[in-house]
């Protein structure tokens, strides 16, 4: 399986974090495995950019199998869960229902506690002006960050479907073009033939 575009971690968190995009091929599966300590919590986003009807199964399962999250043909979808037991967790997409239609996939898969911002945050005493501003511009940031990935699956989203569409406009423009032709050697053959036939009777009738 071919992974494409894999982007790097967010380095100002302890806690990690894959975003990547991925191409499913019809009638295939592909999962993802990460090992977590019991108690932590993560997370999984996930949303079908290109191919067929936009749609995928997903299911996220524990380390003894039991399902934790399970949707089919969905588009986009988000998943929460804090782990019970230390183990390999599972995050697999199938597109088996789909005979012709490969997809494209965004996965986003984040774990861990996120370190705090200032070394001294969790000290009992208030926090200054100058540290507050510093949380508030770092809130707004992750809000930037979310955004941008929101606007980027949105563009590219769009860009397949124009590119898809282009292509079918072409084929179609092609295929107006050969019936066009055709039935303008259809009709000149048409008026050929009447008049070889009257050439014909009046050369017999002489």
């Amino acid at each position: 399986m071919t992974l494409f575009l894999l982007l790097l971690p967010l380095l100002a968190r302890a806690a990690a974090s894959t975003e990547l995009t991925f191409e499913l091929p019809d009638n295939e599966k592909q999962c993802f495995y990460e090992e977590l300590e019991s108690g932590e919590q993560f997370h999984v986003d996930f949303q079908v950019i290109a191919g067929g009807n936009y749609d995928v199964d997903c299911v996220v399962s524990d380390p003894g199998d039991r399902v934790l999250y399970q949707e089919r043909k969905k588009q986009y979808d988000s998943f929460s869960h804090t782990t019970s037991t230390k183990g390999v967790y599972r995050v697999c997409f199938s597109n088996e229902f789909s005979t012709f239609s490969h997809k494209t996939i965004y996965l986003d898969f984040r774990f861990g506690e996120e370190r705090p911002l200032l070394p001294d945050m969790n000290r009992g005493t208030a926090l200054t002006q100058m540290e507050s501003a510093c949380l508030s511009i770092h809130e707004i940031l992750k809000v930037v960050v979310d955004s941008q990935t929101w606007y980027r699956l949105r563009e590219a989203q769009d860009r397949i479907r124009a590119e898809d569409l282009n292509q079918r406009i072409s084929y179609w423009s092609v295929g107006e073009t050969i019936i066009l032709f055709v039935v303008s050697i259809g009709q000149v053959l048409m008026l050929r033939s009447f008049f070889i036939d009257k050439k014909s009777s009046v050369a017999t009738n002489t």
